[in-house]
Parts: structure tokens; C-alpha cells; sequence
């Protein structure tokens, strides 16, 4: 089993509007999204308003192999809200 861990910019969206815009890479086996994965900080907003500027969330998506690691790399990052992606063992 590989894991990518992602680094999301969530500014100007609301809730998980950031991650359910993401084109997910095909092969995963499976994905989340939240703050336990990694974050700016704490949000100082209403959980009904939009992000501020510059605040990130994590994700982790687990693929099969490392080489399918390396291709969702890739994959996201060509996306606009993926401010980084890591392979970890």
C-alpha cells in the first residue's frame, strides 16, 4: 500500500467544497479529507462561510503501489487547489 498526502487550499470555499472539486485520480483505493491530515490552523470563521485567504487542509488518498503513488502525484498536482503532494511510506 502507498499514501499521497495532499495539501488542499481551501481559501474562498465553504466546508469541503475545495476536495469535492478535486478530479480524483482513478486507480485510489481510497481518499479523505480533513484537519487530522494536516492543516493551516484552526478556522476562525463560521463553519457556513468561505475559508479565508491562504488556509489549507490535508488529504490522503492510498493506492496499491508506489509506482500508482508517483502517477496521482502527478495527477494532482496539474490541479489548481493542490498546493503539494508527498509520497509516504
Amino acid at each position: 500500500m502507498a499514501i499521497v498526502k495532499l495539501k488542499i487550499d481551501v481559501s474562498g470555499t465553504v466546508g469541503d467544497e475545495a476536495w469535492r472539486g478535486l478530479q480524483q485520480f482513478g486507480e485510489i483505493q481510497s481518499a479523505a479529507f480533513g484537519p487530522k491530515f494536516g492543516s493551516s490552523g484552526t478556522c476562525k470563521h463560521a463553519a457556513n462561510q468561505p475559508h479565508a485567504k491562504g488556509e489549507w487542509i490535508g488529504a490522503e488518498i492510498r493506492l496499491e503501489t508506489p509506482l500508482l503513488a508517483q502517477y496521482a502525484i502527478s495527477h494532482y498536482l496539474e490541479q489548481e487547489r493542490v498546493l503539494d503532494a508527498d509520497a509516504v511510506d
